[in-house]
Order: structure tokens, then sequence, then C-alpha cells
């Protein structure tokens, strides 16, 4: 009986790691859904948008329900791939137990009431009405902060350098891409021009700064500015790859390279910045909604 009882050190560390899993999920869906008021801090409400997107009702965009979801089914199906048997193994030895079974109800019926907790969440958020025309509307559910933002000092598509500061006075749109994305990046500048245009006879300025230094080097910055169809007062920006890393970090871009393809997975993140140089709203790269909250400044 006692054998019959016991757990390997494998067992009891896939077990663990099963268990980790859940909690950062949890954590995870927990940030993203979690209802935000005026009291939100505004760091939370710049990390929500930044992994999840936004869309006008507060919930994740069709982005952030991917990694949502995504992720922890890819962390399971990992686990599962390198240690299934101690999976099964540490499970089966906890159902054993009468303390284990009652564990393990327990984190089945949370795993229940967090569900019903998403199914509300986005019911009630479906039922709130949106305005989709008055631009002051529009930027009433976006969040609103106040922050300095990042010095910068990179190389545009004329060989100058750009700095953030030389702009005091107008408008400015921040955003990021690389000339090698077929996907999220030519959709963000399309939209990130789009709104320009549409703000009349003097638009904000528009900094596009490369995700991909390594092969958006300063010298292939008028290609790319083609390429995305960048005229006017808009900058694709590009330098040393440790001076634009450095920016990145500074911006708080989150990015990942996939080392056999060159890849960057990233989320559609633009920073409208007020003509007094402050960081005042942080969006998702929709057309409408930066008009809104350029208008809204």
């Amino acid at each position: 009986m006692e054998d019959r009882l016991t757990m390997s050190r494998p067992g009891k560390a896939a077990l663990a790691a099963l268990a980790l899993i859940l909690v950062i999920t949890a954590s995870w869906w927990a940030l993203a859904l979690w209802p935000m008021s005026a009291a939100t801090p505004g760091w939370m409400a710049r990390t929500r948008l930044v992994c999840f997107g936004a869309a006008l009702d507060g919930l994740p965009n069709a982005g952030g329900w991917l990694l949502l979801v995504g992720q922890p089914l890819g962390m399971v199906l990992v686990l599962y791939a390198a240690w299934g048997r101690e999976v099964r193994e540490g499970l089966r030895a906890v159902l054993q137990r009468a303390s284990g079974q009652v564990v393990v109800g327990v984190t089945l019926a949370g795993l229940v009431a967090g569900l019903g907790g998403v199914v509300v969440r986005v019911r009630e958020a479906s039922a709130q009405p949106f305005a989709t025309s008055p631009a002051a509307d529009l930027a009433r559910q976006l969040t609103r902060v106040n922050d300095a933002p990042p010095a910068m000092a990179l190389t545009d598509q004329a060989g100058r350098t750009v700095r953030l500061e030389q702009f005091r006075g107008r408008p400015v749109l921040v955003t990021f891409a690389y000339a090698h994305c077929e996907t999220v990046c030519p959709l963000t500048v399309s939209d990130v021009l789009l709104a320009r245009d549409r703000l009349g006879a003097r638009p904000p300025v528009v900094l596009v700064l490369t995700l991909d230094p390594w092969r958006d080097t300063p010298s292939r910055l008028p290609a790319i500015a083609m390429q995305w169809g960048i005229t006017g007062d808009a900058h694709v920006l590009s330098g040393a790859p440790e001076e634009v890393e450095r920016a990145l970090d500074r911006w708080r871009v989150p990015r990942v390279r996939n080392v056999k393809t060159g890849d960057l997975s990233h989320p559609s993140l633009v920073y409208v910045i007020s003509a007094d140089g402050r960081i005042t709203y942080v969006v998702s790269g929709n057309a409408t909604q930066i008009e809104a909250a350029v208008k809204a400044l």
C-alpha cells in the first residue's frame, strides 16, 4: 500500500510544473479581464494594452485572445510531450489520497468558476453601448496616461538624427515595426498613416522605430519608407543594433525573436504623445482609435 501511495521525484516535479502552469494562466487571465475603473493604476492599463491589445469594450483584441488561449495550451502540450508519463503518475498518486482528491476537486471548481466569470465579463462588455463616430466618446473608452516619454536619438530615412524633443509643440505618434514583417507591421503602419492623414492640415508627426535593426539598417531605410508609403513628416528610424535595442527596452516594447527565421512576435502598439511632450494614450494600432486619441489631446 505504501508503494502505491508514494510518488516518484519526476512525478512530483511534473505535477509541480502543471500546478505552476495553472497559476500562471489564472494570473494571466485575471490581468487581461479584471474590470478596470478610474482607480486602476496606469501601469496595469499599459501592461494590459501591451500584452493583450485593447478593443473599445476593454476586452483583449484578437491577438490577445489568441495569446490567452494558445499560451497555456502550448505550455501543457510541451509539458505532456516531455513528461507525459510522469504527469499521469503524479495525478494517479494524488487521486489515491483523500486530501489529493479534495485539492483536485477545489482546483476543478475554481476553473469552472473562472470560466463562468469570463463568460459574464464578456457578456457584460458586449452589452455596453459604444459610440462609433464622435472622437470624444471613443477617446473616453481609452485609458489616459501622463508619462514622460523615453529619450531617443536614431537615424531616419534621410540620414538625419531624430530626437523626440525636436517635435515639441506638435502631437507625435510613435509605433514599432520591421520591414520583413508581413502581418502586423504593415497594418499598424497603414493605420497610423491613415489616422495622420485624417487629422487635417497640421497632422501629427509619425515615428516608426524598427524592431529589427540587424536587417533594417540605416542604409535600407529609404527603401523601407517607400515600401510602407511613408511620406511627409513621418520618419522610419534605425541605428546601431545595441542603440535600437536600448530604445525599444526604454519604450517597453515586448518582442520575441525566432532565432531560426529572424521574425519577431510583438503587439501592435502606438504611443500618442501630446504637444507638450507627454505620453497621453497608448492604443493598439486601430486608425479610428488613434484619430480619436489625437483629437482628444
